[in-house]
Formats: C-alpha cells, structure tokens, sequence
C-alpha cells in the first residue's frame, strides 16, 4: 500500500488495508471464490433476522456483461470495464408480518452490512472490491425484473490490482487508500449530536 493508514485505537489490520481502488486487471474468478464473498456476505447481521439483502452479478466475459456494463454510468464503466465481476446490491423494502406485507425500515441498514461483510471477505482473500453509486437504477430494476419493493443501492466491481496507468491521469492520482475522518466529526456520546 502505497499511502499508510492509521487508526486512532487499536482494530485489526484488515480495516485499515482495505480500500476501493479503480485499476483492476480483469483475472479471472472462479464460482467458488466469488461465491465464498456471497456467503460471507450471508451471515451479516439483520434485524428480525429477515436478511433483505439480495446480489445479482455478472463475471467477465459471461453472456450478461454486456448489460452489467450498460447499469453503469459512463465515468464507472471507463474503469469497471476490467473488473472480474460486476455485483448490483438489493434489497428488499418490506417483509412479512404474520400474512401482511410490511415496509422494512432497516432494510438499506441491513443490506450495508451484508456488503460490507462481501467486501472484508474479498480482502481477507487478496481480491478489491469497490462500490459505486453512479448506476442507472431504473435500467437495473427493468433488466433484472425487480418489483416495485425491491431497490437498488448500486454496484460493486470485484477485481485483482491492475496498473494505474490504464486510469485516466487525474483518477491515477486518486489511486491511493483514502482517509477518514476523525472520529470526533462522526461519534457522539449522549445527547450532544451535532451535524
């Protein structure tokens, strides 16, 4: 890793190596590996235990890239393009209580663990993910047929480190792990919140 994270106090290493870098090689992903991130992605936490997350993907050179190229938006395809798979993240809006269809206020909540889970995984294994918001959620929903209590977050393009100088000039300066903010801008305690 090129720049040094630090942490403040002290977390597993894992946390601070991970990072969404957008030069990618294209190797190929075998079933088994990329399925594993999936089932990672399983065990995530979920309130009631309902597990509303859902993952459509597409690997490198298969018959529907095409398409999962088409989902994103023009920026992200440049890059993405040499990606070994492509995943959209879903999630269902409702869920069941007792024989009455109800919204799910946590879904979106629920659904960013179960990424997140994807993502530490696929690190943990020597891959790099990176999520993108900046797709076209309505051609998303029409292609995979979504119903109307389903909604898409965005996607995630799993790689191997590609050369940088594949990347347009200004995103080869932005390939470098990124810092955070310091906790005291994103934790409070009691009632002294302030934005």
């Amino acid at each position: 890793m090129s720049q040094p994270r630090t942490s403040d106090y002290p977390i597993d290493a894992q946390f601070i190596e991970r990072w969404s870098p957008r030069a990618l090689a294209n190797d190929p992903i075998d079933d088994e590996t990329l399925l594993s991130f999936f089932e990672a992605a399983r065990w995530s936490p979920s309130a009631y235990n309902i597990q509303p997350w859902r993952f459509a993907y597409s690997k490198h050179g298969s018959a529907s890239w095409d398409s999962y190229l088409d989902f994103l938006i023009e920026f992200n395809r440049g890059w993405a393009q040499h990606a070994s798979a492509l995943v959209v993240v879903i999630s269902k809006t409702t869920s069941l209580n007792g024989d009455k269809e109800v919204a799910n206020p946590s879904h979106a909540f629920d659904a960013g663990a179960a990424w997140a889970n994807l993502a530490l995984q696929a690190h943990l294994k020597g891959w790099l993910t990176h999520c993108m918001g900046g797709v076209h959620h309505d051609k998303i929903k029409a292609a995979l047929n979504l119903p109307d209590n389903y909604v898409v977050h965005g996607m995630v393009a799993i790689g191997k480190a590609g050369d940088k100088s594949q990347l347009p000039e200004f995103l080869q300066q932005k390939e470098i792990p990124s810092g955070r903010l310091p906790l005291e801008q994103t934790v409070v305690e009691g009632l002294n919140f302030t934005l």
